[in-house]
């Protein structure tokens, strides 16, 4: 095993002649002017074969190096970026496999991404002790080596022994590892690409991995730091809806929430299940929007955190008039006017007693509940509503109505609806359909029957969504 050295690796190729290292000087061996022979053409005038070769094979490795740039370039999101980074840098090497990991806060390497490895050999890579493993020296602060590489791992006495036993085991030949780091943010991942016998990289292929490897750092340095922003807006959005739901005797609670991508999500959608102090259950959905500050496409954070406002109120409504749909969310529709008044929030809230299974529920602006019975499925007409914070005074109807032993209640938000189906009509119908369809093993349990609406309605924006995806189920036990 070589380990190279930032300190004594030689400074970057470049000649005189042309910028960005291309030389118009005679290689070694073409002769010069002085050793022109009498009748000989003037290589000043005839430019020799050798050079002609030098200067092509110069022009098709910035031009693949440029390729591999540009697709690096239009990868959306860290883990497009770190395949990208693989599978280029495999290109560029000539290599068949290779792994990459992303550094940690600790400093220790993440969870590995794989070329040509399954999560088997992935997971044996793993068992490596840090001491003994490439990819850890590769993400060192400290004595950190630009380049690792051996011409056969399997038989390299560099190598410890748990590497080598791994490299025979999965056929892993000669590598060659380098790390991906920025002066502002020091490592940031590490990577090593596997030949499928003892070989070695050729220079002209390594000066092209390491000018590829700088050019990617700061590129993946900005998809890291947009991942850690990511994430924690994902947490703090998960952090405004319940950690888990109650299971009050005689109602089985389950729950999906699938977020919009953050850059694209114009609202932010709710589910709540609220004990009541008499033993009754409130249970809730809906979803706020708007053109309050930070609204729009991308807004997820502001309406997020108008969401955790509106929902912290509507429990505290429910507690003190639980047992009145059409009251807790005409006090709802007044906080939202007082409070948030460039917004607007749809919303059905159902008070639900599970000894006598009675329900009692209100809707505004909302998609229908759906009751999955043992004959099929059904909407539960609610009254026509516009959404809260769109009128002078909002009041409807609430609707009352009893559930048979063995039912369940479905309330969703728009997103999943609109997900279902080309239009908002359309989708609802799907809905109910999947629902009344669904296999009987999976009607009976609220969690099983979540997951296979959401399997069953396809994904037609993908990452490109605008809304979120969110459904609760009870069953009456």
């Amino acid at each position: 095993m070589t380990e190279s050295n930032p300190s004594s690796t030689p400074s970057e190729p470049g000649e005189p002649g042309c910028a960005g290292g291309l030389s118009v000087l005679d290689p070694p061996g073409v002769p010069g002017p002085a050793d022109a022979q009498d009748g000989a053409a003037d290589p000043r005038t005839a430019p020799s074969t050798g050079v002609q070769d030098r200067l092509a094979g110069r022009l098709s490795d910035f031009t693949s190096l440029h390729e591999h740039t540009e697709r690096l370039a239009r990868a959306r999101g860290l883990d497009a970026t770190l395949a990208a980074v693989l599978a280029s840098g495999a290109d560029l090497l000539g290599a068949g496999r290779g792994v990459l990991v992303t550094r940690q806060p600790g400093g220790g390497p993440g969870q590995p991404v794989g070329l040509g490895l399954d999560r088997a050999s992935l997971g044996a890579l793993e068992t490596v002790p840090s001491d003994q493993s490439l990819l850890a020296r590769l993400l060192r602060d400290h004595d950190r080596p630009e380049r690792l590489h051996s011409p056969d791992l399997a038989e390299d006495p560099a190598t410890g022994a748990r590497l080598r036993e791994l490299a025979t085991h999965l056929g892993l030949g000669g590598c060659y590892g380098l790390p991906l780091a920025t002066e502002e943010d020091g490592p940031l991942a590490a990577a090593v690409w596997f030949y499928d016998g003892p070989a070695e990289p050729t220079e002209r292929q390594r000066e092209l991995a390491h000018r590829y490897c700088r050019i990617a750092a700061p590129l993946l340095a900005k998809q890291v730091e947009a991942d850690k922003v990511r994430r924690t807006t994902e947490a703090l959005r998960r952090g405004l809806l319940p950690d888990r739901l109650p299971q009050p005797a005689g109602l089985r609670l389950a729950a999906r929430l699938v977020p919009a991508a953050l850059d694209r999500s114009c609202g932010s959608d709710w589910y709540d299940a609220i004990p009541l102090p008499d033993g009754t259950v409130g249970l809730t959905v809906g979803s706020v929007s708007g053109d309050g500050p930070g609204a729009g496409p991308g807004s997820a954070p502001g309406a997020a955190a108008a969401m955790g406002r509106v929902r912290a109120a509507l429990r505290a409504y429910a507690v003190l008039e639980g047992e009145d749909p059409v009251s807790v969310l005409g006090d709802l529709e007044l906080l939202l006017k007082t409070t948030e008044p460039t917004r607007t929030a749809t919303a059905v809230y159902a008070w639900v007693e599970p000894d006598e299974r009675r329900i009692t529920l209100a809707g505004a602006g909302h998609c229908p509940p759906v009751l999955v019975n043992r004959h099929g499925a059904e909407f539960v007409e609610t009254s026509l509503s516009a959404p809260l914070g769109m009128l002078a005074c909002w009041e409807a109807p609430g609707v009352e109505f009893t559930a048979e032993r063995g039912d369940t209640l479905l309330l969703y938000t728009e997103g999943l609806a609109r997900r279902c189906g080309p239009t908002l009509h359309a989708g609802q119908a799907n809905l109910r359909r999947a629902a009344a369809n669904a296999p009987r093993d999976v009607r009976i349990d609220p969690d099983r029957l979540c997951a296979h609406l959401l399997a069953v309605c396809p994904d037609r924006d993908g990452a490109h969504a605008t809304d979120d995806l969110m459904l609760l189920a009870a069953r009456f036990e």
